[in-house]
């Protein structure tokens, strides 16, 4: 009888040991099952995080186009005028005052541009107003402004012509808008910030167009620069008034080196930019004694700002308060003068305007 016990005992171990086994290989199948089910879960919520974000960056993208779109299609016509009143106040004949977005949207720059005479003056305006002005400008002057830039920058790639000078403005205009955006706030700035964002990456690829641009060189069978007479090069050289453009041709031919090392050629071209007192605060010798022109010029133009050479510019009536670009072809044919003067002698009322001036004329 006990022994039988001990059996019966001992197959009930044995079928609630094999029970025990099942329910660990159970319970091991159900956690796995969860495990396996919450990485599908969190798969599927990571997929969903995923369409979201992407379908949020193309309605971003698709809106960003779209104010583009609209930025463009409906931009306003803007009066394309030779001259404009310039008047500060209200009077009883006029009311209002002209701003300087006003004078800008209402002159011709967009035909200027193509002036190579008035191309580094338009240039430079914009450069000014990138740096100081931006901000000051409406809506619609705005707008115009990056108008003018594209087909200025489109100017350039076509021409390959004075890319340096456009370089400079972009990187003037990106740092401008970066500090606009950065410090002060997007809030200064007109219109939908999905435009400004636009208009930021026109710039980064208008400077990565400019920078991979690729000067033709055209094989001609003529009379070259290098054929000329030395001094006939030499004249070349004293015509310029920008000391890069001197070392950038120097390169050209060992001939041009030499003659760009001429220290007469430097001392004329400090003379022309700057003054004897400024001289004598950065005066800088050689080891024979002799005063070094060509670095004393380098070194001048860091502390005082260079004169600017301009073909044509802007003309300012003193007499009538009109600001106008003058035809000289007109002039000389019909003795037009620009604008509608009432002085008697309209020649001595005109003055020249710079670009400086020009901003300055509309600072109340």
């Amino acid at each position: 009888i006990i022994q039988s016990d001990s059996v019966d005992h001992q197959g009930k171990w044995e079928e609630e040991g094999e029970g025990e086994e099942e329910e660990a290989a159970i319970n091991t199948a159900v956690v796995r099952n969860n495990n396996i089910n919450k990485k599908k879960n969190q798969l599927e919520e990571e997929t969903k995080e995923n369409v979201i974000i992407a379908e949020e960056c193309e309605v971003v993208a698709k809106k960003r186009k779209k104010d583009h779109f609209n930025n463009n299609t409906k931009a306003q016509y803007f009066c394309q005028e030779k001259w404009i009143y310039v008047h500060k106040g209200s009077t009883r004949e006029r009311h209002g005052y002209c701003t300087l977005g006003e004078a800008f949207n209402r002159l011709d720059f967009s035909s200027a541009i193509q002036d190579i005479r008035r191309f580094n003056y338009v240039v430079k305006l914009l450069q000014l107003i990138a740096n100081s002005q931006l901000t000051s400008l409406s809506g619609a002057a705005q707008k115009n402004y990056f108008n003018i830039l594209e087909k200025i920058v489109r100017k350039v790639i076509e021409d390959q012509q004075n890319p340096r000078l456009i370089k400079n403005l972009l990187q003037d205009l990106g740092s401008a808008l970066c500090i606009l955006v950065r410090e002060v706030g997007k809030s200064v700035l007109v219109g939908n910030i999905n435009i400004w964002a636009y208009r930021m990456e026109s710039i980064l690829n208008w400077q990565h167009q400019l920078n991979n641009l690729q000067m033709n060189r055209e094989i001609s069978t003529g009379v070259t620069l290098s054929d000329l007479p030395l001094h006939m090069q030499t004249s070349i050289l004293h015509r310029f008034s920008d000391g890069l453009d001197i070392i950038n041709l120097s390169q050209v031919t060992s001939t041009l080196h030499m003659l760009s090392e001429d220290r007469h050629l430097w001392k004329k071209l400090c003379q022309y930019h700057f003054a004897e007192k400024q001289f004598c605060r950065h005066l800088i010798l050689t080891e024979k004694g002799h005063i070094d022109w060509k670095l004393m010029y380098f070194t001048l133009q860091k502390y005082y700002p260079k004169k600017e050479q301009y073909g044509d510019t802007l003309q300012f009536c003193r007499h009538c308060s009109i600001l106008f670009w003058k035809d000289y072809h007109l002039a000389l044919l019909f003795k037009d003068t620009g604008h509608p003067c009432t002085a008697n002698n309209p020649e001595n009322c005109s003055t020249s305007v710079s670009p400086q001036h020009f901003i300055d004329l509309f600072k109340f």
